[in-house]
């Protein structure tokens, strides 16, 4: 007995400060953060005359400031357990919808609130189709897609809205402040409210129980039908409100807008997942993943400008190294 005591309070092997080192240094939860300052410095001595420029860094701010309001609004489906896969037809949705309610004579004030509007009452049809009539998130969502899709190209014909655009509506997209647009200020108005309500609310904490653990939650008396439908309107009302902002920006509705934001959003949800709080969907994760892709392939699109494959190639391969890793973080969280 004495020699097992003894054993047992012998002190851990050499090993154990090497197997403390990345956690003391970050490395497990923000490997995204030193990625990024790695590519940047990369490409700076690259392309130091195109990349490392303040007009650049400027441009990659902004540029990023849809892609991330879309993703946010996506992390919250994905937190509660559900996929929303209608969030790039509901973007193109809201684009058109806001520049034909303008065109057909209506201030643009209105025309906002209604194309947000609009893409509340999308998310509460893709909640009763999930939740209601039992229909896979998936499946689901995707049709939505489809039906978006029809009912934006029977809104406007296949064509994009260029006439009736109000002045006021672009110089709101376009305007500035302390040279920053004000699409990255909400951005950062969102990814801060969004992080407040994750972390600190009940409701917040709810929607990670559902994502967990869904047999669980409901056991514990959670409304997780409620939550689901939760987290399926703050989805496509954010998607809706990120198409207003790129609608403005342009100056313009573009049709078939919202196509391209699709596997960008996603790459980086599951790519945020890694980073901060690795296993779980977290706002700064996201954010830290937002413009590691963006810069990535930025940096890329520099280097070799006539090869417009290399983003969808950069994105698609994130993608799954990205939900890869995420899966693993999750099981080693549970498992702790």
């Amino acid at each position: 007995m004495t020699e097992t005591k003894t054993l047992s309070a012998q002190p851990d092997s050499p090993r154990t400060p090497r197997r403390r080192l990345l956690p003391a240094v970050g490395l497990d939860r923000f490997s995204g953060l030193y990625l990024l300052v790695v590519l940047v410095i990369a490409y700076s001595l690259i392309e130091p005359s195109t990349f490392f420029t303040s007009q650049n860094f400027r441009l990659v701010l902004s540029s990023q400031a849809i892609t991330g309001i879309i993703t946010l609004g996506l992390m919250v489906s994905l937190i509660c357990g559900v996929f929303d896969l209608s969030i790039a037809a509901n973007m193109t949705w809201a684009v058109l919808f806001v520049g034909y309610l303008q065109e057909h004579g209506y201030p643009w004030g209105a025309a906002v609130v209604l194309a947000v509007l609009s893409g509340a009452v999308i998310g509460v049809l893709n909640a009763i189709v999930v939740t209601r009539l039992h229909v896979d998130s998936v499946i689901g969502t995707l049709g939505m897609s489809s039906i978006l899709a029809a009912v934006s190209y029977r809104l406007t014909g296949g064509q994009a809205v260029t006439t009736g655009i109000r002045p006021g509506f672009s110089d709101f997209g376009n305007a500035e402040f302390a040279s920053i647009p004000l699409p990255v200020y909400f951005f950062a108005v969102i990814a801060v409210a969004l992080w407040y309500f994750l972390n600190y609310r009940p409701s917040g904490r709810y929607l990670y129980a559902v994502g967990s653990n869904l047999a669980a939650a409901r056991l514990a008396g959670l409304k997780v039908l409620r939550l689901q439908w939760t987290g399926l309107i703050v989805s496509a009302t954010v998607a809706s409100f990120a198409g207003v902002v790129f609608a403005a920006q342009l100056g313009n509705s573009p049709y078939n807008a919202g196509t391209s934001y699709l596997l960008p959003a996603f790459s980086a949800a599951f790519l945020g997942a890694t980073q901060v709080r690795p296993g779980r969907f977290n706002v700064w994760g996201t954010v830290i993943a937002i413009y590691l892709l963006a810069v990535g392939v930025k940096g890329l699109k520099l280097k070799w400008p006539s090869e417009a494959w290399i983003s969808d190639l950069f994105e698609g391969v994130v993608l799954i190294v990205a939900v890869a890793l995420a899966v693993r973080s999750s099981r080693r969280t549970r498992t702790a």
